[in-house]
């Protein structure tokens, strides 16, 4: 017969031997009850963490700093004008002289593509405020309003939204001199529109929450009620809609530049390099390259930088990590 061990037995024994001594009443420590085991953060505070953890997004961050930095100062350790030409110095490659190399009107590159970064990103970070600005002031009027006020707004959006963006930007720029107010001006005529339905959409549904009703029940003016209650729930969707459209806007800038209808000479942007570059694509192809790879790069960290403010910005994700 095989010998086995009656475990109910052996566990009713350990407990029968369990004794007083060997435990201990450690009382009530009212201290440690009442401690806070995580730190209270606030709702910026929060977000700036999951910001941080997210490894793409802070990626992003750190790149578009570099280059705002080197935007401020790269023109400035160079010891070169952005226009200054020298015939003797036409298409030299990478050196310790000209770290980005010269042009084919012998121009240091390095001086004239952090120049064209400062007027790249002023232009899409001043045209994305403004649509900012206007399309979340429309966008919220109609959508808290409603009614007649917000079927009139709707219609006309609707038939601006039915316009090619580029189109339109195109023919502002026909009429207008080409500049950089130019360009600002032909980005926020239809560039607000995308913002004004996104925030409307978003008060339309945070207007039936309980607290709007509540703080209408008690009197509270409409106007207190939109920056006390509407604007806080809706910040966090603007700033992730103005951080997206900032790719957009550089974007565009650098094609309306590229066919001729932004930046004028003897100011540059990205895009008036990469068209000058185009020409030299195969003789000298470091002339096209090196603004191509700062303008993929940008886009590509403000698109990162987005998606991970998106998901730090969401309240209903706060307190889940």
């Amino acid at each position: 017969m095989e010998n086995y061990i009656d475990l109910d037995n052996v566990i009713e024994e350990d407990v029968n031997n369990i004794s007083e001594e060997k435990f201990k009443n450690v009382g009530k420590n009212s201290e440690k009850m009442e401690a806070i085991t995580r730190p209270n953060l606030t709702y910026w505070k929060d977000a700036w963490r999951r910001i941080k953890k997210n490894k793409a997004a802070y990626a992003g961050l750190i790149i578009i700093i570099v280059y705002i930095f080197l935007a401020i100062i790269g023109p400035v350790i160079s010891g070169y004008e952005y226009t200054a030409q020298d015939s003797t110095k036409m298409n030299q490659f990478v050196s310790k002289d000209h770290w980005f190399g010269t042009d084919e009107l012998g121009r240091d590159l390095w001086t004239r593509v952090w120049r064209g970064a400062r007027v790249s990103l002023a232009i899409g970070v001043i045209a994305t405020l403004l649509n900012t600005i206007i399309g979340g002031f429309v966008g919220g009027i109609s959508g808290y309003y409603g009614g007649t006020l917000d079927m009139v707004l709707m219609r006309i959006i609707d038939v601006m939204y039915g316009i090619p963006y580029l189109i339109v930007a195109i023919l502002v720029m026909v009429v207008l001199r080409p500049g950089v107010t130019s360009l600002i001006i032909a980005m926020v005529i239809v560039g607000w529109i995308s913002t004004a339905r996104v925030v409307r959409g978003e008060v339309l549904r945070i207007k039936e929450q309980d607290f709007v009703a509540a703080a209408k029940v008690l009197g509270v003016s409409d106007i207190t009620i939109i920056i006390k209650h509407i604007i806080p729930n809706v910040l966090g969707l603007i700033i992730t809609n103005l951080t997206m459209s900032v790719p957009r806007a550089i974007f565009n800038e650098a094609f309306l530049s590229y066919i001729g209808l932004g930046i004028s000479a003897p100011e540059c942007s990205w895009g008036i390099l990469a068209k000058s570059g185009i020409k030299m694509l195969r003789i000298y192809p470091y002339q096209l390259f090196i603004p191509s790879f700062f303008i993929c790069t940008t886009m590509l960290a403000l698109n990162l930088l987005g998606d991970g403010m998106r998901d730090a910005l969401d309240p209903r994700l706060r307190g889940t990590e």
